[in-house]
């Protein structure tokens, strides 16, 4: 492992800003006093600080030498709406809001790569440091792109980083290609005709629609997907009548589906609603199809090789050849970064945070972030600034 002793100094402060955010989440588009910590921190490094895209955004600025080449690192901030059951001192402070997904490490490693690259400006050119709002399922990254975040910070590049379970402490896994899947929601709103219980064949059965088009619904990856593209179609919610004698009017299915192909993206999408329409209309029921709402889905997160050989090589010289996996399988989870990466090249890498177990998984009520890695992280941001704003 190499680590510059100047970062590793900083460990103790990284836990301590880490274990604060930790203790007082706040969820999407509502992270004030997050971002306020944040900049009142990029302040102090002294750094250019630009507050309120997305929201509740933060980007901070740094420059040195005369390169004109420009680079962008970023670090979500904000909590789940997860019941934390960690007994620690700096548990949760905020009923029914936690820190779940390890997003205050994150914002904790980057603010300590700030801070030592405001001490120790080893390159040529300019960092903006992106603090990103509302990646948890809705979309912070494609609002601070559409309050104009690349044109007021015009990066040639940018990088993201998470922690990942199961990872070791100070291993890192990184590809070029689909590293995190897209993520799509949908709604399915059935609608029959309500009748007593007792008397079935006087209305139209929502439910037993809905039953029949959920079994449906999963032969769509089993037999219209080519096998060789991994693709997933999950019912999550299911909704319908408040009594034990009646058969409610209507009935409200919700899900995912995620994959790693725009093609099977948009095939999945087709699928389900040429399902929808075919089961209601053989059962005398409507459906209404809703895909999407409040502009919840993601794309695939893809990293371009040419940014991805230059956060590989960063990645090998802090933590060594033998801790870099460069042939991750990618994950069915999904990462609103990947709107970042549609408009600029980049790449996305995992940050081990060790083993799981005691039900350390992401978002997961008993999830914490490992402290141990926050020098680890920090250091891998410093040597990919020096790696790619090299003199």
């Amino acid at each position: 492992m190499s680590i510059a002793n100047d970062i590793s100094q900083l460990h103790a402060g990284m836990r301590q800003w880490r274990q604060h955010l930790h203790q007082f989440p706040e969820t999407a588009f509502e992270e004030m006093e997050t971002a306020k910590f944040i900049a009142d921190k990029l302040m102090s490094f002294g750094l250019e600080v630009h507050q309120g895209l997305g929201k509740t955004g933060v980007v901070a600025t740094l420059s040195a030498g005369n390169s004109n080449k420009k680079i962008a690192l970023r670090a979500d901030m904000d909590a789940l709406f997860i019941k934390e059951q960690n007994t620690f001192v700096y548990k949760s402070s905020h009923h029914g809001k936690m820190h779940a997904c390890g997003h205050d490490g994150h914002s904790a490693m980057l603010l300590g790569a700030a801070k030592y690259l405001s001490d120790n400006r080893n390159f040529k050119g300019t960092v903006y440091f992106i603090f990103q709002p509302a990646e948890e399922g809705r979309a912070g990254a494609r609002q601070m792109i559409d309050d104009g975040l690349f044109k007021q910070f015009p990066a040639d590049c940018v990088f993201g980083m998470h922690n990942f379970p199961d990872i070791p402490p100070g291993h890192f896994a990184v590809k070029s290609g689909a590293m995190m899947a897209s993520f799509d929601c949908f709604e399915i709103t059935i609608t029959g005709q309500a009748t007593h219980a007792a008397m079935p064949h006087l209305g139209n059965d929502a439910i037993v629609a809905a039953a029949q088009l959920i079994n449906s619904l999963q032969t769509i990856v089993s037999r219209m997907i080519d096998p060789a593209d991994p693709a997933v179609v999950s019912i999550t919610q299911i909704h319908a009548g408040n009594t034990w004698n009646a058969i409610p009017e209507s009935v409200l299915l919700r899900g995912t589906f995620r994959c790693f192909n725009n093609v099977v993206q948009k095939t999945i999408a087709d699928k389900i609603t040429q399902l929808a329409n075919a089961v209601c209309e053989g059962f005398g029921v409507n459906a209404t199809i809703l895909f999407n709402p409040e502009n919840a889905g993601y794309p695939v997160t893809f990293n371009s090789e040419t940014e991805t050989a230059l956060a590989r090589k960063a990645a090998i010289a802090v933590a060594g050849d033998a801790c870099v996996n460069q042939q991750p399988a990618p994950s069915m989870g999904s990462e609103d970064f990947a709107f970042m990466l549609q408009e600029k090249p980049g790449c996305y890498i995992w940050i081990g945070n060790g083993s799981s177990e005691n039900n350390c998984l992401l978002h997961n009520p008993h999830y914490d972030f490992n402290d141990d890695i926050l020098p680890v992280g920090a250091a891998y941001w410093v040597k990919l600034v020096e790696t790619v704003l090299s003199e």
